[in-house]
């Protein structure tokens, strides 16, 4: 008897939740120099696609799922969500990060880097907190307390996660082009600009490259 297969294909990040997304680049780091390995486990991480049936796939529908899959993946544009729900709560993304507590930045700081992984949750949790008070565009979120409730943050769907990352990212690196720019316009002692270069630099170090977990696996979904 044949047995029908409904594969469901994301078609955003939306449709991908953090959980399952670090699920997935644990597997591949055992696996990053095999093509057929990493497109495989695309599929079935992804589209819920056992094992089993990647074999039985045609050759187009492989084709079509992987064209399907890389059309969004390579997207570096997501755009911050201010707002979002968690469990019927209303959180709201740092709306001031010049006056974050010193608590909330230590916390940030004390990881090497910031990047989406198992610690991804940890500065999530700090940088959205409950809406205290909200008025038309305007709120303010509840003062941050060092709790380690993070594990909320695994079911909330990766543009919301990439977001954040691409909104630190580039603001990071524009206030490191402005911090250069403005140390070469002004006339400052000699010693002092090369320590602002190399301040900048450590900057860039602190966040990784937003796309970074996933280098391999997103130029085999490019090439059809």
């Amino acid at each position: 008897m044949v047995k029908e297969l409904e594969i469901k294909i994301p078609t955003s990040y939306a449709d991908i939740n953090l959980k399952k997304w670090l699920q997935l680049q644990n597997e591949l780091k055992s696996y990053e120099d095999d093509e057929e390995a990493t497109v495989a486990l695309l599929l079935m991480h992804l589209c819920n696609l056992p094992a089993e049936y990647l074999r039985g796939l045609s050759v187009d529908d492989y084709n079509m799922i992987k064209g399907e899959l890389g059309s969004f993946l390579m997207n570096t544009e997501l755009p911050l969500q201010q707002f979002i729900t968690i469990d019927g709560v209303e959180y709201g993304f740092e709306p001031n990060l010049g006056e974050m507590s010193y608590g909330a930045y230590s916390d940030i700081t004390k990881f090497e880097t910031i990047q989406i992984d198992e610690n991804w949750i940890k500065i999530m949790n700090i940088l959205y907190r409950p809406i205290d008070k909200k008025i038309g565009k305007y709120y303010s979120i509840k003062p941050y307390v060092a709790e380690d409730n993070s594990e909320k943050f695994l079911d909330v769907p990766m543009h919301v996660h990439f977001g954040a990352l691409f909104f630190l990212f580039n603001l990071l690196t524009d206030l490191l082009s402005a911090t250069l720019k403005s140390s070469m316009e002004m006339d400052l002692p000699p010693n002092i600009k090369p320590i602002l270069q190399r301040s900048g630099h450590h900057m860039l170090q602190l966040l990784s490259l937003p796309m970074g977990t996933l280098p391999n696996s997103m130029s085999l979904l490019k090439s059809r």
